[in-house]
């Protein structure tokens, strides 16, 4: 029997009550698992599932949320964090380009200065987690299926957000 949705979410819940934010990684991959069960695909998604994320689940012991998200080809995210809290990004369909970012002027500067640190391409059936206050931004160069695991309501908590005109992207070429 494969493993799917109720298994990673019993898994989930498991990990994050013995282990906290230290078991982000064993979380990631048991959603690798998932992110290449099939039938779990086929269940979550369709071709005619339409841009945007809905909640699969909500752990209300720990706050931790499951979303999946159809991206649309051509989505480009600014940089943000996700505060206080953790995200870990799979993929069941498609690529995310991601970007991690590191700010390289002194914090106590309102305007922040942003310098990639590393970038690769999460792939189907891969996943990767993302501890409190980690800047990236997601790029989706075609339609993607992706579930995004977070540790709380993303949407109510104070996080960084790129500000276009303030904030400054510098190219990798020009940091000493």
């Amino acid at each position: 029997m494969a493993y799917d949705l109720s298994d990673f979410t019993a898994d989930l819940h498991t990990i994050l009550k013995t282990k906290g934010r230290a078991g982000l990684g064993e979380i990631a991959e048991k959603l690798r698992a998932l992110l290449v069960n099939p039938d779990f695909i086929a269940q979550t998604w369709t071709e005619e599932s339409p841009p945007g994320n809905r909640v699969l689940y909500h752990d209300t012991d720990s706050d931790a949320y499951v979303l999946a998200h159809v991206m649309v080809p051509g989505k480009r995210g600014m940089p943000h964090s996700h505060g206080d809290s953790w995200a870990i990004y799979g993929n069941a369909r498609g690529s995310t380009d991601m970007t991690e970012w590191k700010r390289i002027n002194d914090p106590s500067e309102d305007r922040v200065v942003l310098a990639p640190a590393e970038q690769y391409t999460i792939e189907p059936g891969q996943s990767r987690a993302y501890g409190p206050h980690v800047m990236h931004s997601t790029a989706h160069p075609a339609k993607a299926w992706v579930v995004r695991v977070t540790g709380t309501d993303l949407n109510v908590l104070p996080r960084y957000h790129f500000r276009r005109g303030v904030d400054e992207i510098v190219e990798p070429s020009t940091v000493g």
